[in-house]
């Protein structure tokens, strides 16, 4: 029998085995090696370069669009079901296969492919993609059962802190013993890929579809082994039962208005935060013309700042509530995002740069840094502020309808950079939407309780 602080420290593993995905995958490996290939691919059908660059930012951002609509309308449901049937460890063994098989076939992903290769590449992402969010649902639904509301803050974002450790770790062996630069061959350190792998086929970085994978595998051994199902109400499978569940809890918004303004409040600022992490390794790849080992040590910092502030976000969420902390974050994120947009190689709103100099990669650094620092406490604490509004009887059907109101923004705010960017012909311009969804969520916030239902 696992102790209290064995389920704790199993719980917070799930963050460290799955973390990969979003840091290697997502952002600051696969992502921009997709970007890269995109842009080949087009510009070998005659597309001018900056054209080619867009067009790959919005095939990227259509593929997350489809992905994003089946979490929308999947994740309300079988959070109804499984509060309906009082199991929620059988789905987080279910879609860990999705995570595990989607992520690993990126490995097949190589540079030079026609058509077929983007589509495949997406497909196969998707699948990866859709595995990690239904298992974060199901075992974010498991945190109320931890512990008392009281300590519920802390263990977030602790959690979130030993997450990104992982990623960082993980982001680390990847760019020193796997992942090569396309100019030179070698890895961040010189080296060239280790077990031999051929550097001008790519394998060192399509290798880190497999290390992710088996990263999922060897860390899901703690939660599997500590985290155990709480005996709740439920039974039988009763699909019309659960499905009522949820109406009523739709229906039940109107009464219940902190709830309602925080879900659509988070509609905004969690995609738009989603979108970032989507879409920073591309636009750096595409604006700045980066390597993906320059990329990885933008990761690097971002990691550091991230897993440092998800830690100190968490006391402040014990201490100050987690609204105080979300509401700083998004405004972090504004700023952030208002640089970005304007920045190019020679200029900053204007304002002429060198683009021989390094100030422009300076800048975007930093910029990296604050990503991390704003958006770690920002997710720790969103999951907090869920916990006031919810049981634990009623958590997961919660953390699906919490999912649904991210997924229906989340596939608005990648379609939108793809509109952009395809209409504009610019990989910076098209980065732009996120300003306007994070100032949304961040007015929507006025109308949220501080201390949420649990009064």
């Amino acid at each position: 029998m696992a102790t209290a602080r064995q389920r704790i420290w199993g719980w917070w593993f799930y963050d460290w085995a799955s973390q990969p995905y979003n840091t290697l995958l997502l952002t600051f490996i696969f992502g921009p090696y997709f970007a890269e290939i995109a842009r080949g691919y087009y510009m070998g059908t005659g597309m001018e370069e900056e054209a080619a660059k867009a067009a790959a930012q919005a095939y990227w951002g259509f593929g997350l669009t489809i992905a994003s609509v089946i979490i929308a309308v999947l994740a309300p449901i079988l959070g109804a079901i499984a509060d309906g049937t009082g199991r929620r460890l059988i789905w987080v063994w279910i879609f860990s296969v999705f995570y595990v098989v989607g992520a690993y076939a990126l490995w097949w992903v190589a540079p030079g492919g026609e058509a077929s290769t983007l589509a495949w590449a997406v497909i196969f992402f998707g699948i990866g993609f859709i595995g990690m969010e239904f298992t974060t649902i199901f075992t974010n639904a498991l945190m109320p059962t931890l512990t008392d509301h009281d300590d519920i803050g802390k263990i977030s974002g602790s959690g979130f802190a030993f997450g990104y450790l992982g990623g960082l770790v993980a982001l680390i062996i990847m760019l020193v013993l796997f992942a090569e630069s396309a100019t030179t061959g070698k890895t961040l350190i010189g080296l060239d890929p280790i077990f031999a792998l051929d550097a001008e086929a790519r394998e060192g970085t399509r290798a880190v579809g497999p290390f992710s994978a088996l990263w999922y595998v060897v860390f899901m051994i703690p939660f599997f082994l500590w985290v155990k199902e709480p005996k709740m109400p439920g039974g039988q499978l009763h699909i019309g039962a659960a499905l009522g569940s949820l109406v009523e809890l739709l229906r039940s918004l109107k009464f219940r208005k902190s709830l309602l303004a925080y879900l659509t409040s988070s509609l905004f600022y969690r995609d738009a935060l989603n979108a970032l992490y989507g879409f920073g390794g591309v636009y750096a790849s595409n604006v700045l013309d980066w390597s993906i080992t320059q990329i990885g040590v933008f990761g690097i910092l971002g990691g550091i700042t991230a897993m440092l502030a998800s830690w100190v976000g968490g006391r402040l969420d014990n201490r100050f509530g987690p609204r105080f902390v979300i509401g700083w974050s998004i405004v972090v994120l504004i700023l952030v995002c208002t640089v970005i947009v304007g920045m190019t190689r020679d200029s900053l709103w204007g304002i002429a740069m060198d683009p021989a100099s390094s100030m422009p990669d300076i800048i975007f650094y930093i910029c990296g840094g604050l990503i991390g620092a704003a958006g770690g406490p920002l997710q720790a604490a969103s999951r907090t502020m869920l916990v006031r509004h919810t049981t634990p009887d009623h958590a997961t059907e919660a953390f699906g309808l919490f999912a649904l109101s991210g997924k229906v923004a989340s596939f608005i705010s990648p379609f939108l950079i793809a509109l952009v960017s395809h209409f504009s012909q610019s990989a910076r311009i098209g980065i732009s939407p996120v300003i306007l969804l994070f100032a949304l969520g961040l007015i929507l916030l006025i109308w949220v309780n501080p201390k949420g239902e649990q009064i």
